[in-house]
């Protein structure tokens, strides 16, 4: 079996390893992104407090330090986790502490008086949160959110160091049997740019059926 014949299949699952580990960890990341932003906004002193620590925590771990504490540092505690779920809960952590960044500075962005107002109708502070802020401050968050999963798309390429066979994997072992980078990394290069093209002009249309005519700039 010549070099291809056996590079393509088993990169190309790679590529479908690394899809599993961003089906879960994106929407799980935004998840907590949400929740984290909306903490540090409306949570008590000891909400925001806590919620703080995580952000700066994991936002100031390298991935890989990330990675490794899951991985053999739990191990050393008893808990051992697989590559896979080690992978996407690194990835959930560290994506989602970025991510509510922006949606602590788009729920800091709504005007108070909308605030006020849903106050006045006598709605609890969940109520104005769910119903009134978040809807708008989603769509403010957005594109930085979107920014931020392009990243996590080309981050997973780091999830080799705890063992897990995805796209970067395969190429490693390729290249130590074959020597042939510039072929390998050309075809990781193609896989990436086609899963971060294809994620930009998703996240390009959501952001465009999200909008609300008159109250934003047009979209180019």
């Amino acid at each position: 079996m010549g070099f291809w014949e056996e590079f393509i299949p088993l990169v190309l699952h790679g590529a479908v390893n690394t899809l599993w580990v961003l089906v879960i960890s994106i929407p799980a990341s935004v998840a907590l992104a949400i929740a984290l932003g909306s903490a540090r906004v409306y949570g008590n002193a000891a909400l925001k407090a806590v919620a703080t620590a995580f952000v700066v925590t994991f936002r100031g771990f390298p991935l890989v330090v990330t990675l490794f504490l899951l991985f053999f540092g739990l191990a050393d505690l008893g808990i051992y986790l697989t590559p896979y779920q080690t992978a996407t809960l690194a990835f959930v952590l560290c994506g989602g502490s970025y991510m509510s960044e922006y949606v602590r500075g788009a729920i800091r962005s709504i005007d108070i008086g909308q605030s006020l107002a849903a106050r006045a109708l006598g709605m609890t502070k969940f109520q104005e949160l769910i119903y009134i802020i978040l809807p708008q401050a989603i769509r403010r968050a957005l594109p930085g959110i979107s920014n931020e999963i392009i990243y996590q798309i080309k981050y997973s390429s780091l999830a080799f160091v705890v063992g897990y066979e995805e796209i970067f994997a395969v190429s490693k072992t390729f290249i130590s049997r074959y020597f042939m980078p510039l072929q390998v990394f050309m075809v990781d290069a193609a896989l990436y740019l086609a899963m971060t093209t294809a994620a930009a002009y998703g996240l390009r249309a959501l952001e465009y059926k999200l909008r609300i005519p008159g109250l934003e700039m047009s979209i180019r």
